[in-house]
């Protein structure tokens, strides 16, 4: 079984056990370095949303960095019993797992976010389909990050303020407002 290394905060080192499903793919550490030296190391009062939370490396990454709440979502049932009990053992109680389809979640959430993965499974389109429904879940000032298999240069209505390549991983984080607005 292979594991993944939370990379700061309160939890930094702690590994957590990957379920062995195919298409999971950990977000590799150095990319979650960027990510969260990009977003600022501290997390305070933030509501996240993991929105293919696979092995959780993102949501529990946040978590250990002082979100306020982390809201992970997956469909998988096995994924699902690894994300449960990776949290039994760190013990997050910022952490809510839940079970379910990414978009069906999206759509039918009265919760907001300041901060949204989003990792899909790569080459089904999950991008498309979920652009229409992100402007209803991100509170003012929201970011949103993506990690896909090509290089992502718009999405809804955000803006583009970082990007970055790892192997064959391409990263971006996304912003309500342009870089030097205000929000």
């Amino acid at each position: 079984m292979s594991k993944v290394r939370i990379v700061g905060g309160t939890h930094r080192s702690r590994l957590i056990d990957v379920a062995d499903a195919i298409g999971l793919r950990p977000t590799p550490d150095r990319v979650r370095e960027t990510l969260f030296n990009w977003l600022g190391q501290d997390l305070d009062g933030l509501r996240c949303l993991d929105l293919f939370a696979g092995t959780g490396a993102l949501g529990f990454e946040a978590a250990s960095r002082g979100a306020a709440s982390v809201v992970m979502v997956e469909s998988a049932a096995k994924v699902m019993a690894h994300l449960r009990s990776a949290n039994a053992q760190l013990q997050f109680s910022n952490v809510r797992i839940q079970a379910g389809d990414g978009l069906k979640f999206l759509q039918a959430t009265p919760l907001q976010f300041d901060l949204v993965f989003l990792d899909p499974p790569y080459r089904q389109g999950w991008l498309d389909r979920l652009a229409p429904h992100l402007a209803r879940v991100l509170a003012p000032g929201a970011r949103v990050y993506v990690e896909a298999e090509e290089a992502v240069d718009s999405l809804a209505a955000l803006h583009l303020l970082k990007s970055g390549k790892a192997g064959q991983v391409h990263y971006r984080l996304f912003s309500q407002t342009a870089a030097g607005d205000s929000a």
